[in-house]
């Protein structure tokens, strides 16, 4: 019964082996060879259907680039960006500075682990910010207003906001948690409002 088995799942495992993903196969190599042979194979199964979220969380992440703002960025197809309408800006006074981050917890609002930033001289009412990612997967944008552009946030005067435009209150310190402010992009341009606020 089991060499019957055998024979007839083995050439379906080599094929997907062969044709699906090297992590399927690497998964059924390094299974102890004791294990039966559905064992085996459910690993194997395990780890090709596990492939695309491997291969999306090794997708290469470079931190902390200060870029300049390029509108036509938000044009092209192939390629991920966000456009970024930025409502209620108080007054022209300062700088915008508009941030994208990974919408995973431990990267959201965390020191060093934004990915782009752009900074534009306010204008007050609205303003458009093309912000790109890089490539399709979750995200998350802060919008800060420094309006003295002294660089630091001063929460009598300065302005800020995010992504799917969340409360912001004494409870959450204004860093509200990342499953409230992440958003899903694709390839192209994926555009989003977000409402600045002010104390």
């Amino acid at each position: 019964m089991m060499n019957a088995v055998r024979s007839y799942l083995l050439p379906h495992f080599r094929l997907a082996a062969d044709c699906c993903s090297a992590v399927g196969s690497a998964a059924l190599a390094i299974a102890p060879v004791g294990l039966s042979i559905t064992t085996r194979a459910s690993l194997g199964a395990m780890a090709l259907i596990s492939a695309p979220a491997t291969a999306q969380s090794a997708q290469s992440v470079t931190y902390r680039q200060e870029i300049s703002h390029n509108a036509a960025l938000c044009s092209a197809r192939d390629r991920s960006s966000v456009m970024v309408t930025v409502t209620g800006v108080k007054n022209s006074t300062g700088t915008v500075r508009v941030q994208s981050y990974r919408g995973v917890k431990d990267e959201w609002l965390k020191k060093g682990k934004w990915l782009n930033r752009i900074e534009l001289p306010a204008r007050a009412g609205t303003m458009t910010v093309c912000m790109p990612v890089p490539g399709p997967g979750t995200y998350g944008i802060a919008v800060r207003h420094d309006v003295n552009n002294n660089r630091k946030t001063d929460l009598s005067t300065d302005g800020g906001a995010m992504s799917n435009n969340p409360s912001l209150n004494i409870f959450n310190l204004g860093k509200p948690s990342y499953k409230k402010t992440q958003f899903q992009i694709g390839r192209g341009s994926t555009p989003i409002t977000i409402n600045m606020r002010y104390r």
